[in-house]
């Protein structure tokens, strides 16, 4: 079968475009954040009522609107960077799946926080979506076993772990370790769901 110049170019660029729509993505995505918050400070914090309030019918509204809130402009500043660099790596393998992955993670973490979360509280925040990210990162280059994925795992790993271990324990009262344990189950969930069939030759 034969080649051409062509051919080979189409995948370099194709990287291109996709790390600078990630990058775009992941930048709205955060500014976004930070505009929600302003209109939540406009509002004296009228906002915060709106997130997961545990097994309250009317809580579950609150699903997929809690990842998009927070308590304060210090909240939303601890979240953005690691929701900045675990979503672009995430986004790097597409917008598409990207998406996708948010949507599953974001579905099961506020489901499981709606289950298991102390009564009469408000849970809001994007944390359980970036511990999802981080449980999708870490097992998915293992799950489809390609190299790339393994080192990108054992990076995010190396520098999130510690802290990421720490949120998951009971520590402090007004921390959700509930939304912290249900992202990153759902993420490896999600990760294990991902994975794709070894290719066999014949």
């Amino acid at each position: 079968m034969g080649t051409n110049t062509t051919d080979t170019a189409v995948p370099e660029w194709r990287q291109r475009d996709r790390a600078a729509a990630a990058a775009k993505l992941m930048l709205g995505w955060v500014a976004l954040l930070w505009l929600i918050e302003a209109v939540d400070y406009a509002t004296s914090h009228a906002l915060d009522l709106y997130g997961i309030r545990p097994r309250e019918t009317d809580g579950l509204t609150g699903i997929p609107l809690a990842p998009f809130l927070h308590y304060g402009f210090g909240h939303v500043a601890g979240n953005s960077l690691p929701l900045l660099v675990l979503g672009f790596v995430t986004a790097l393998s597409g917008i598409r799946r990207f998406l996708t992955v948010c949507l599953l993670v974001i579905a099961a973490d506020g489901l499981g926080v709606w289950l298991i979360s102390p009564a009469h509280t408000v849970t809001i925040g994007a944390s359980g979506l970036i511990y999802g990210l981080f449980g999708f990162l870490l097992v998915r280059g293992f799950v489809e076993r390609k190299v790339l994925g393994i080192v990108v795992g054992v990076a995010v790993a190396s520098y999130y772990g510690g802290g990421i271990v720490l949120g998951l324990l009971p520590l402090d009262p007004i921390v959700s370790w509930q939304a912290h344990l249900c992202g990153l189950a759902a993420g490896v969930a999600t990760a294990l769901y991902y994975r794709r069939p070894v290719p066999r030759l014949s």
